[in-house]
């Protein structure tokens, strides 16, 4: 078992989900910092906390994240802050001896007309989804960091790219919030109004792949703690990442039914097609991640039961 691990944004959804997960399969040298105690945007705070501490392990969760119209609205902010991020912490683990770092992406990462399901020899060869372009050049950037590294100084960084996670310690705001809380919230507020009907944007015809929290973290651990031999012998030094999803997709209609469902919310769903629905299509390739021995433990309704169920236990401290 590795010595200090630290986490860079435990207190996000993902962050929180490794935490729990490394504890259950007992890590007990975690390290963790809030934003007050490090500023991951700050190089110098970073290399300070990195030549201090000298972790052993890093998983890079730590990330400025967002739904449709949050990209739109502040694109500077998501391109910086995740640049500035990823580039401080993967430069000060390199400077300390990290032995090992595992960077989380995105399935934004791929063309917005990627061939489907999505490979990961899909990076880098078509145009971008506009609306969320600079986050996807940034996490791009981080997968490029990890291979560069490994490249230049014989480091062991690697990548996985989670398709749309969901679960314990989601963002449920209306608005700047991922589609599954966002309905979640919607649903509910609804049926407590007894509302007669709940509008989705878009036209509910864009496919999306959903992974729970706790399958990504799992995921996660899972690809920390294959051997360099087998971690390499399934990937190349120029494409190193590796999808993480359910390969399985729905419409945005048949989430928004099962949401209902789970829910309770009984009347009607209707669709805003002035809004965007984003990327057409967004499956993972995830024949590579099985190969290495890894498969997702919820199915969409049992983890939109979970996922709920942690909304009704948290409402009052998320002021919903």
């Amino acid at each position: 078992m590795a010595g200090k691990v630290f986490v860079a944004g435990h207190r996000g959804m993902v962050g929180s989900a490794i935490v729990r997960q490394l504890e259950t399969q007992g890590h007990r040298s975690l390290l963790t910092a809030t934003r007050n105690e490090l500023n991951l945007v700050d190089q110098v705070a970073v290399r300070e906390f990195f030549r201090q501490e000298r972790p052993e392990q890093v998983y890079l969760a730590a990330a400025k994240v967002g739904g449709i119209l949050a990209n739109n609205n502040f694109p500077a902010d998501f391109i910086y802050q995740n640049l500035m991020i990823e580039a401080n912490i993967i430069h000060a683990a390199w400077e300390s001896g990290v032995k090992t770092l595992l960077f989380l992406g995105s399935s934004c990462i791929y063309p917005k007309l990627a061939s489907q399901p999505m490979s990961e020899s899909a990076l880098l060869t078509g145009e971008l989804e506009p609306t969320n372009e600079p986050y996807a050049l940034a996490k791009i950037a981080g997968i490029k960091l990890c291979e560069s590294y490994n490249r230049q100084h014989g480091t062991d960084y690697r990548s996985v790219m989670p398709t749309n996670l969901y679960g314990p310690g989601d963002n449920f705001h209306l608005e700047n919030s991922h589609v599954i809380p966002a309905l979640i919230r919607k649903f509910h507020e609804a049926k407590e109004a007894g509302d007669s009907a709940v509008t989705v944007w878009g036209t509910g015809k864009a496919m999306r792949e959903f992974l729970h929290v706790d399958d990504m973290a799992a995921a996660c651990v899972h690809v920390m703690g294959l051997t360099r031999d087998e971690y390499w012998s399934e990937v190349e030094p120029m494409l190193s990442h590796i999808n993480v999803g359910t390969g399985e997709d729905v419409t945005i209609a048949e989430l928004a039914t099962t949401i209902g469902k789970v829910v309770g919310y009984q009347g009607n769903i209707v669709y805003d097609s002035s809004k965007p629905d984003g990327t057409p299509r967004k499956l993972l390739d995830v024949s590579r991640l099985k190969s290495l021995g890894w498969r997702p433990n919820y199915n969409l309704e049992s983890g939109l039961e979970d996922s709920y169920q942690w909304f009704l236990d948290n409402s009052e401290i998320l002021r919903v």
